[in-house]
């Protein structure tokens, strides 16, 4: 329908109007589409970024782990590169599980490909954080009897994964047990973990990293803290692992 035709109708339906008014019937005023219309757009866009988030959530699957780990007291050695990393973590620190979100695929990859070695250093500084104390110690020695498992990467991610909140009892050692079961855990697991084989180890770490002052911030060591050739890193450099790799 043409621009003229358009309002032709619109001054026949006007003057019909005026007539039904004079009569005394009251017009119904004419409905306004706007918002339908509006509406109808705010909702097809939230369709396509709904989409997109699915989407996005879909491709940013996590690296398979193919490398290889041995343990040493509370220090797990990963990869076979030339660049040697150094990483203090607590599976209780929420920094730390942001860490991984934001590097863990990064440096899995880096491991996989044999760029990188990386010294897992298992701390336990957030004993206290959890009622009843103790989480920490009690995950650090999971992660260290996943080790002689043959699970470590698969069960370090999974740690993180399901991390507890500070405050809250933490995984008790019957579901750290049922995770590692769950991705193929070998030997006497349960033992491990129930036996708390490795806790000397951990506690003995965890004290030589916070006396460390190379690893210190202000005089105060934290977790996630990472380390290259002895120095500590400035996490606040995104490109840290990028350069570390390329020898800067």
């Amino acid at each position: 329908m043409g621009g003229a035709s358009r309002s032709e109708k619109k001054r026949r339906q006007a003057e019909a109007n005026r007539r039904l008014a004079a009569a005394g019937i009251r017009v119904p005023p004419e409905r306004n589409r706007t918002p339908l219309i509006v509406v109808a757009v705010v909702l097809v866009v939230a369709v396509i970024v709904g989409v997109t988030v699915l989407l996005n959530r879909a491709s940013s699957t996590n690296v398979t782990p193919t490398y290889t780990a041995t343990a040493s007291g509370a220090v797990v050695t990963a990869g076979t590169g030339r660049v040697t990393i150094d990483t203090y973590e607590d599976f209780l620190c929420p920094q730390c599980e942001r860490f991984e979100q934001r590097y863990g695929n990064d440096v899995t990859s880096a491991l996989n490909s044999g760029q990188i070695t990386v010294r897992f250093h298992t701390i336990a500084i957030l004993d206290p954080s959890t009622t009843p104390p103790g989480y920490s110690t009690r995950a650090a020695n999971a992660a260290l009897c996943a080790v002689p498992a043959g699970i470590y990467p698969t069960f370090r991610e999974k740690l993180f994964a399901e991390q507890p909140a500070e405050g809250s009892a933490g995984l008790t050692n019957g579901q750290l047990v049922a995770f590692a079961t769950q991705l193929g855990a070998k030997g006497d697991f349960a033992g491990c973990v129930n036996g708390g084989t490795n806790n000397a180890a951990i506690a003995a770490e965890t004290n030589a990293a916070a006396a460390d002052p190379a690893l210190q911030t202000d005089g105060q060591f934290g977790t996630p803290t990472v380390a290259i050739n002895g120095a500590r890193v400035d996490l606040n450099n995104t490109n840290w692992l990028k350069d570390a790799i390329a020898g800067k």
